[in-house]
């Protein structure tokens, strides 16, 4: 199902950042199985967020990996925990999240997606 329409304006807003995940702890009070991440956004500093990416993704494979994530939402309190931004990702035909991330390691932390 298509979500309706926004005009590019609204795209504007969103604020998408790489970061690269520093920390990875897990979250046993989230109600479906997530990771606590930590990811350093360059000059924009230190991000946690929540990330429901256990079934793929192992915590040490995580460490030192480049994310795309909205760094511009409000805080958000998931159980104990405050999601400072939003990690990027794509559910696969196996219900799975699957992480978006910077291709090219050149890019550096904190810069913007245009």
């Amino acid at each position: 199902m298509t979500k309706p329409e926004i005009a590019f304006e609204d795209f504007n807003k969103v604020d998408i950042r790489v970061g690269t995940i520093i920390e990875v702890a897990d979250f046993p009070k989230a109600k479906k199985p997530a990771y606590q991440l930590t990811i350093d956004f360059g000059d924009l500093g230190i991000k946690k967020s929540s990330a429901q990416i256990t079934q793929l993704y192992p915590k040490n494979e995580l460490l030192n990996k480049q994310v795309l994530a909205i760094v511009n939402f409000k805080n958000k309190q998931i159980a104990n925990f405050i999601s400072e931004c939003l990690v990027l990702g794509v559910e696969n035909d196996k219900k799975e999240i699957v992480l978006l991330q910077a291709s090219n390691p050149s890019i550096k932390k904190g810069e913007q997606v245009s």
